[in-house]
């Protein structure tokens, strides 16, 4: 009974957001770095990706407020909605990659081994990231970054369990093979 009466109070105090302009502001500017920072890191860095995907959680958390019911936080949920937006955006660029490169196979690769520390570490690990296949990439993000069960990622990819323990073996191994690759290259 408590936890409904939180819940609903949690309920009521998001949609009377949308009342007030102001306090609806202020809200948007104190949940805005939770929301694209938590992109930024999944989707290898990529400020233009986490902007517009930040945009698009937003917009869509403001469109669909009424199925908010308070069982989490606001920012909670439009994180939520914001991974949803990464995983089609995963399944997006993973089929137009596919129509793209149907013919062409492989990728280069240098021998070269640097020992990065600190934010250049970051850099090389987001670097090496954008460069595995969209499903690989997702898989990995999921699973190590927001510790998803290998269930749970099957269900947000539309992928069999099967599936996506190929996908984290290949995203491991393809990610194993790229590192030295982006430890030798300048971008």
């Amino acid at each position: 009974m408590r936890r409904a009466v939180e819940e609903h109070g949690r309920a009521s105090e998001f949609h009377s957001l949308f009342e007030d302009e102001s306090r609806f502001r202020a809200w948007y500017d104190a949940a805005l770095p939770t929301v694209y920072g938590y992109l930024f890191h999944r989707c290898g860095g990529v400020r233009q990706v986490a902007e517009e995907l930040t945009q698009e959680a937003f917009v869509e958390a403001v469109r669909n407020r009424d199925r908010f019911d308070g069982r989490s936080d606001p920012v909670t949920w439009v994180c939520g909605i914001a991974k949803h937006r990464l995983v089609d955006h995963y399944r997006r660029q993973h089929r137009d990659e596919r129509r793209r490169l149907r013919l062409v196979q492989g990728g280069e690769g240098a021998d070269r081994a640097g020992a990065p520390t600190g934010s250049e570490e970051r850099d090389l690990v987001l670097r090496t990231l954008r460069e595995l296949p969209p499903l690989q990439r997702a898989a990995l993000v999921l699973h190590y970054l927001d510790d998803l069960p290998v269930a749970e990622i099957a269900v947000a990819l539309n992928r069999s369990e099967a599936a996506v323990e190929s996908l984290l073996a290949r995203g491991r191994e393809g990610f194993r093979r790229a590192m030295p690759a982006a430890e030798g290259s300048e971008s």
